[in-house]
């Protein structure tokens, strides 16, 4: 057995459970009596969703369709950013939103300066668009897994390679 445990932070959306809830929120946007007619679409490009709707109204009923169905799969709401609402053609509204897929560096400066302020003994150190906690006891670990968890920060995080 090693002598010094460790486990990764990331942060990680499924992108084919957020195709999924997509094709679930076409298939009732099309089944909806108030879109007949409509030009309301959702697709997913790579990194983020593109939401497109006639108006204010439906863009709201659009995006809280898309959000009851993400939930419904367990996709993490915190790792989605929405961006303001633009003007289309035809007079609609078009709306970006992103899928957080990595952390960004300042939440991983900001999840290490948390795990420095507790009187945990664990090493933090940031690899990319992750970070990595090491510790000798693997219940100082699980005490900044706790912590973490328990913290206000606004990225949805996982804990992988927890050995």
């Amino acid at each position: 057995m090693a002598s010094e445990s460790s486990f990764d932070i990331v942060s990680r959306i499924d992108l084919q459970e957020v195709d999924n809830a997509i094709q679930q929120a076409l298939k009732e946007i099309r089944q909806r009596y108030d879109f007949k007619g409509s030009i309301s679409d959702i697709r997913r490009e790579k990194g983020s969703i593109h939401l497109t709707a006639d108006d204010d109204y439906k863009l709201r009923a659009v995006t809280e369709i898309l959000l009851q169905k993400l939930a419904a799969r367990r996709v993490p709401l915190k790792g989605l950013t929405f961006k303001k609402p633009e003007e289309a053609t035809g007079g609609s509204l078009r709306q970006e939103v992103v899928l957080q897929q990595g952390i960004p560096q300042e939440h991983a400066r900001e999840i290490v300066k948390i795990l420095k302020g507790t009187n945990l003994k664990v090493q933090t150190s940031i690899l990319g668009d992750q970070v990595r906690v090491k510790g000798k006891s693997k219940d100082e670990l699980q005490g900044a897994i706790r912590t973490l968890r328990e913290s206000s920060l606004p990225i949805d995080m996982q804990f992988t390679n927890y050995r």
